[in-house]
This record gives C-alpha cells, structure tokens and sequence, in this order.
C-alpha cells in the first residue's frame, strides 16, 4: 500500500503567502515522478503556524527516487546556494539536518526547498524550521460516485 510524506513547515506570520507562492512556482515537477500519487499543500486555519506538505507515493523507493532525481537537485540548487549563502552571515534555518527546511536530513519533499531563499519572490525564508513525517496508509476511502 501507499506510503504518506508530511513535511511540516514553521512559518512566521506574515510569510506564508511567500511560501505558498513558491510552492506555486514549482507545480508540475513532483508529478512528473514515477511512483507519485499526490501533492498538497495545507494551510493552517487555527491554532498553529505550521503548514503541511503531504505527499503520497506508491513505496519508499519512489519518494528515494525523487530525493534523487534530477529534479529534485534542479528545484533545490538555487536554495541551497542561498542557504549557504546565509549561513555564511549566521542567519542558519533550524530543523532538517541540523538546519534546513527542506528536511533533507529527514528525507526531503516536493516543493520544500522552494520555500527558502533570496532568489524567490519575497526573498529569505519562508519557513523557519521543518520536520519529516512518514506514515503507511493502512485504511483509505474515497467520495462513492453517484
């Protein structure tokens, strides 16, 4: 059965129309990805200031697929060259491993790194520290058709 990726996002009030832009910005290059199912991303509506992205993958070895793919390096390398960038001033980003959002150290995600960096619109993080979830579907269900 399918596996479930949530990546949880910290995102100081005020940014999260930034992240969600940048999320935007990168719609299309997850779907492409053999063994992925789904893509959202989850704004709060109470109580918190974390945002979830949820991706849902065939197995494992497809979400170490996409960490590993082309794509994936492509949408991240202008993140990382930022985060260096502002690590090198002492900015940081916590979470991920030791630092970033994108939660490479956690195994990454669609989209994460994307929310990150001088080079997008809004410039410097949207988020400002992230976590990785992973989860086995055991029951699902869907809308019944009419």
């Amino acid at each position: 059965m399918s596996i479930v990726k949530i990546n949880v996002l910290q995102v100081p009030e005020g940014r999260g129309e930034v992240l969600e832009q940048r999320f935007a910005s990168r719609a299309g290059e997850v779907e492409k990805v053999d063994g992925f199912e789904s893509f959202d991303l989850l704004r709060p509506t109470e109580g918190t200031d974390r945002y979830l992205v949820v991706t849902r993958w065939r197995d494992e070895d497809a979400f170490q697929s996409w960490l590993s793919s082309d794509a994936f390096g492509r949408g991240h390398a202008q993140s990382q060259a930022d985060r260096t960038a502002e690590e090198g001033a002492g900015a940081g980003h916590p979470g991920g491993h030791g630092g970033s959002e994108g939660g490479h150290g956690g195994g990454g995600h669609p989209g994460g790194e994307a929310a990150q960096g001088g080079g997008h619109p809004g410039g410097g993080p949207a988020a400002v520290g992230s976590e990785l979830w992973g989860f086995e579907i055991v029951t699902s269900a869907t809308r019944a058709s009419d």
